[in-house]
């Protein structure tokens, strides 16, 4: 079978991820769940073959760097059908690669049920604004629709820092730079100093990979741009303690009160299997309020996480009440929400 006959049952289908490995069918994801196409196992030639394939359709990349380091993050498109990230690298002595189907269209907020105060965060004027979760969580997806929305209502200067480049933004009131690492520029923490000097109103930074990238990351949010950015964390305390712990431990206590400063707020999402076989996103919100800017300067993180989880606001909800509401619907089951609980002992005492 050829890769483009691949892609394109994929994007039919509507699925989120396509596997190729040697020794298994070519597979895919779709509402998290992984399935075989066919009976038919791939050979490390047939995989060679399908990545050759796939680096000619995205431009004829070089397919050294692949063979050099046993890894290559890329995207690339196809003409009327979809756009297409792919992470390839080598296991086994074989190529393989796990391509994520990226639609053209931006998504649509409302049908992935993603609220309006989580795309509101783009009215704010400066701050950083973190979206987080586990890979595969719709990460990118979200603030691509923050950005979407920035894009459609506001006069500004966005800058996207990507690794790789998945959503295509079109200027619309708003200009946009979208800049790959690696293909536009050198690294994040090269391509955020620049930026700076852009004259950006908003900044997308793919990821907070480093101290050196948070630093530069929280001094452009304090200095009166509107920065985004994700981590790999679920919970707001996690991230802000992630964020601190980052930094050596004499520098802790002044990171934590600039982050204080500059905070906006915290997004966490999950995304959860359903009882009809879809999935559904589950989302922890935290607003920064005056009373959570103290408990960060005063690095009393641990009493964020009981604020959030007493709270009935719409500014403040917790991924168990997320996940209370989905079960209250009859869209999860009690099991699916115990697993992706935060803290299952208090969840089960509700359920």
């Amino acid at each position: 079978m050829s890769i483009e006959k691949i892609l394109r049952q994929a994007v039919e289908q509507k699925a989120s991820d396509v596997f190729i490995v040697a020794g298994l069918p070519v597979s895919t994801r779709r509402n998290n769940v992984i399935s075989r196409e066919d009976d038919i196992r791939l050979t490390p030639d047939d995989t060679d073959r399908l990545l050759q394939d796939i680096y000619r359709l995205a431009e004829n990349r070089d397919i050294k760097k692949l063979h050099q380091y046993g890894d290559d993050d890329f995207a690339f498109a196809i003409q009327r059908l979809s756009r297409f990230r792919v992470s390839a690298y080598k296991q086994r002595g074989s190529l393989s690669a796990v391509i994520r189907v990226i639609r053209f269209d931006m998504p649509n907020p409302h049908e992935l049920e993603i609220p309006d105060n989580i795309i509101q965060l783009g009215s704010s004027g400066s701050g950083m604004a973190l979206v987080t979760g586990p890979a595969g969580s719709g990460k990118s997806t979200t603030l691509a629709c923050i950005i979407d929305q920035i894009n459609k209502t506001s006069d500004k200067h966005i800058i996207t820092l990507e690794d790789p480049i998945e959503f295509l933004h079109r200027h619309d009131k708003s200009i946009i730079s979208q800049r790959e690492i690696s293909v536009d520029t050198e690294n994040y923490v090269t391509a955020l100093r620049a930026a700076l000097r852009q004259s950006p109103d908003v900044i997308l930074l793919g990821e907070m990979r480093d101290y050196e990238t948070i630093s530069i990351a929280m001094t452009a949010a304090e200095t009166g741009h509107l920065l985004f950015s994700t981590l790999h964390t679920i919970g707001a305390a996690n991230t802000i303690d992630r964020i601190i712990d980052v930094f050596p431990a004499n520098q802790q206590r002044q990171v934590g009160v600039q982050l204080s400063m500059v905070l906006n707020a915290v997004v966490s999402q999950q995304l959860v299997p359903t009882v009809d076989g879809s999935v559904a996103p589950a989302f922890e919100i935290m607003t920064v309020t005056p009373a959570i800017r103290n408990m960060i300067r005063d690095n009393k993180i641990p009493q964020i996480e009981g604020l959030i989880y007493s709270s009935s606001k719409d500014d403040l909800i917790s991924m168990d009440n997320s996940l209370l509401k989905l079960y209250e619907s009859g869209r999860i089951t009690r099991s699916t929400a115990m697993t992706y609980a935060t803290n299952p002992e208090m969840l089960e005492r509700k359920l």
